[in-house]
């Protein structure tokens, strides 16, 4: 009996606990169902959750095209190819959805992967053998073509699914690519890492959509699947300035010239002066964005490397003495060498100092003379005016073009030496940007542009123009006036048998530019040795109303010993300036009809100084005749020299009398007084207004003549180009 009562205690404990326990139990799912709530969570939002799947809807990044519309970056579909080898995720037998047989999937597929069948099979295999749920074939199931999808699509084998995967691509390879610049996947995601694509980057890149919706355990869609879509904003498409035409001209004649001479470096810009839009950019060595491999250099060197621009620099120089009314182009002076002082190095021309005599400043530019230039900003300009101009033309800071690194030179200017090198382009350093932006005011009377390669952005939905570039002024450092004697110079250089750049001539258009030959600096010294310069070229076309700028550089070429280092120069300058301008329409303004020729001089001792006169005035000379003799016994020229047309000869016959030089150059003086043993003094620049002979008078050996020159302009535009300087400054 008292086991029994013991039992039956026991039993009514458990009974009671167990009742509890149920109530407890019973009362937490009734909780659980009334709220829907665990520790504070939502099993609602919980299970939708669990249910829910949701990916992104990439953007499709905007596409860069040229200013004509043709594309040069666009994001172009690819497929990532996978396998599924779990069988579970099969639901109907009938229907696989997992490789039921990886040796015919192995079979099929390697000839379209471009790969062999013991590849695929060891990894369909290898991921059966581990559990994976699917696999993938490395770079060979990447970057699938649309056609190569279709044609896997076509054989229908199970567990077969792609991805697609947007890469960035560059239609024409390395056509313009510094500008261009590359864009990559980063964390998923296309983005600019240099160039325009970099530059422009946010409004290339768009904004990412999504979609989300409920499915079961397998992955299927539920008949209500609250699906919920928010479309992406694709990017801005971005269009350049550059000219694919002009621009494949570029990368034409320099890749044949990278091949031919094997430079360290080449650059080249083409430019419209009077809007500063960047037509064309080239550099080498260069790379395909489209297949990276050995890039050394991934700046633009055209707009991050400063260089010193050697004898380039000289159209500056001679600008700031033009403009600061202290030129005198035919005043002469010693060539060869020059130094201020005992303590400064001296300066010397680059024919190893040799010089070519007394030359006027005209012809010295022509020659490009280092001497000229140091006499101009020393003795002329004053060095601390010409620190003004090399500010006024902006090779104190960047030029703000509208690409990245951008970085600016550096004006080497503290010690008189430097103050001289300065003037003809050794020391101080600029970039290529650089100087093509200054150029500007050369060929665009006086005004300078501010250069720029972006041209607008337009909605590629819409095709509305969100944003347009507009040509922007950059400060005037010159007059017209000023910018037109320039031109005229650089005419000279390549137009005078003794300038030069005659080797730049085109055939159909005047050129007016500028050599340069920069020394390249290699621990803290001067490489020397033949080619070891940079060669360069500054010219604009047609020289009158110039359409086209274009600069060009070449480092270190391999040339040989018989060879000039402007040779790969030279030929890109001509090739593409010549066909750009066709191209561009621009009517030739040389007249074939009627060619400039130089006048060759005859024999002229004895002969008949009126026969001479007639024949020679023919051909175009300006010839004076100096006394009442018939017969010459003087001449300012020797037989066989050339002369271009409306250059002055003076002939001196017997009897001589003093002519109106009225109109003269002081060069066409100073001729003139040698011829006759004369004593001269020169008042003033220009040309001659006033005389101390009078005309018609007796001339003796070894008479006084005094003569007072002046300048067009002095009178008439001093004060515009004053007051244009205020106003820039």
């Amino acid at each position: 009996m008292k086991k029994n009562r013991t039992t039956h205690w026991m039993a009514g404990v458990l009974i009671l606990l167990f009742a509890g326990l149920f109530l407890v139990l019973t009362g937490r799912f009734l909780y659980i169902q009334a709220t829907a709530e665990i520790n504070n969570i939502s099993l609602e939002e919980w299970a939708d959750k669990k249910r829910t799947t949701s990916y992104t809807l990439d953007a499709e990044r905007g596409k860069i095209l040229d200013k004509n519309g043709m594309t040069l970056a666009y994001d172009r579909p690819t497929f990532r190819i996978h396998a599924v080898v779990d069988e579970t995720y099969t639901a109907d037998p009938e229907e696989p959805k997992h490789v039921k047989n990886p040796e015919k999937t192995a079979e099929v597929l390697a000839p379209l992967l471009d790969v062999k069948e013991s590849y695929i099979l060891k990894r369909l295999n290898k991921g059966i053998e581990k559990n994976q749920f699917q696999v993938e074939f490395g770079s060979a199931g990447r970057r699938l073509s649309l056609e190569t999808k279709k044609k896997i699509e076509k054989l229908d084998l199970p567990g077969i699914g792609f991805e697609k995967v947007s890469i960035r691509y560059y239609p024409n390879g390395m056509f313009a690519s510094r500008i261009i610049g590359l864009a990559q996947k980063e964390g998923g995601k296309i983005t600019g890492l240099n160039g325009i694509e970099n530059q422009m980057n946010k409004t290339l890149s768009g904004k990412d959509g999504y979609i989300s919706y409920e499915r079961d355990n397998y992955g299927t869609k539920l008949l209500d699947p609250d699906e919920v879509i928010k479309k992406p904003q694709d990017g801005n498409n971005v269009y350049l300035t550059i000219d694919q035409k002009i621009q494949t001209l570029l990368e034409d004649v320099m890749s044949q010239m990278q091949k031919k001479y094997d430079p360290e470096r080449m650059t080249a810009i083409v430019m419209d002066p009077h809007s500063g839009e960047v037509l064309a950019m080239g550099n080498r060595p260069s790379y395909n964005p489209n297949n990276l491999k050995n890039v050394d250099n991934w700046f633009n060197d055209a707009i991050s490397t400063p260089i010193e621009p050697g004898s380039t620099m000289k159209m500056f120089t001679w600008a700031a003495a033009i403009e600061e009314e202290v030129y005198n182009g035919n005043e002469l002076f010693k060539s060869g060498s020059y130094q201020v002082s005992d303590q400064v190095s001296p300066v010397h021309d680059h024919n190893g100092g040799e010089g070519w005599g007394k030359i006027p400043f005209d012809e010295g530019f022509a020659r490009s003379s280092n001497v000229a230039a140091a006499k101009l900003v020393w003795e002329k300009i004053g060095t601390e005016k010409f620190l003004d101009y090399l500010n006024a033309f902006d090779f104190d800071e960047k030029t703000g073009i509208d690409l990245p690194h951008e970085k600016k030179g550096q004006i080497l200017y503290n010690w008189p030496s430097e103050k001289l090198t300065t003037s003809f382009g050794q020391g101080t350093t600029v970039t290529p940007i650089q100087l093509m932006k200054a150029a500007t005011a050369i060929a665009n009377d006086g005004k300078m542009m501010k250069p720029y390669v972006i041209s607008k952005v337009v909605d590629p939905s819409t095709n509305k123009v969100i944003k347009k570039k507009s040509p922007e002024g950059a400060g005037q450092p010159i007059s017209e006036e000023t910018a037109d004697h320039v031109l005229n110079l650089m005419e000279s250089v390549v137009a005078k048998d003794y300038g030069t750049g005659q080797e730049y001539s085109l055939k159909d258009y005047t050129v007016a530019g500028k050599t340069g030959t920069s020394q390249i600096s290699k621990n803290g010294k001067y490489l020397v040795g033949h080619g070891n310069y940079i060669y360069s070229f500054l010219g604009v076309a047609p020289k009158e109303n110039p359409q086209l700028m274009m600069y060009v550089a070449v480092k270190k070429p391999d040339i040989d010993p018989d060879e000039v280092g402007s040779k790969p120069v030279s030929f890109i300058f001509k090739n593409v300036m010549e066909n750009g301008l066709h191209y561009l329409n621009i009517n030739p303004d040389k007249d074939k009809s009627k060619p400039v020729q130089d006048v060759e001089i005859p024999e002229l001792m004895g002969k008949d100084a009126a026969e001479v006169k007639e024949q020679l005035t023919k051909q175009g000379l300006d010839v004076a005749v100096v006394g009442t003799g018939d017969t010459i016994q003087a001449a300012s020229a020797e037989q066989g020299d050339k002369l271009l047309p409306d250059d002055r000869l003076i002939l001196v016959t017997d009897k001589p009398v003093m002519p109106d030089i009225s109109g003269w150059s002081t060069r066409d003086v100073l001729q003139f007084a040698d011829l006759l043993e004369l004593k001269v003094e020169i008042l003033g620049h220009g040309y001659a207004v006033k005389q101390s002979i009078k005309a018609g008078k007796p001339i003796k050996k070894g008479a006084y003549l005094g003569v007072e020159f002046q300048s067009p302009s002095v009178n008439d535009k001093k004060g515009d180009n004053n007051k244009k300087k205020k106003e820039t400054s």
